[in-house]
């Protein structure tokens, strides 16, 4: 989504909380929507990535599944019905 689509988002929301019409429930939607917008435009605006070479290598790559070698569970099982020895 370009920071424009969310400028004008944020327009209109804006434009809805003036009027005063909005039912209670909806202002409060539109609060936390120009709340989040412009949060997000903050962070647009803090962040730059238009001349990393971060950025230029990650378009031109695409996402791809990797099977996984190394199982997530390594921890040796016991044997059910054996007693658990616990250290004094």
């Amino acid at each position: 989504m370009e920071q424009s689509d969310l400028m004008r988002m944020l327009d209109w929301t804006k434009g809805k909380l003036a009027t005063g019409e909005e039912p209670p429930w909806a202002w409060y939607q539109y609060m936390k929507l120009r709340e989040t917008l412009e949060a997000i435009l903050a962070g647009m605006d803090a962040v730059t990535t238009d001349h990393s070479p971060q950025s230029e290598e990650r378009q031109e790559k695409h996402l791809r599944l990797v099977e996984s070698n190394d199982p997530q569970d390594n921890t040796p099982h016991r044997p059910a019905g054996l007693p658990i020895q616990t250290p004094m």
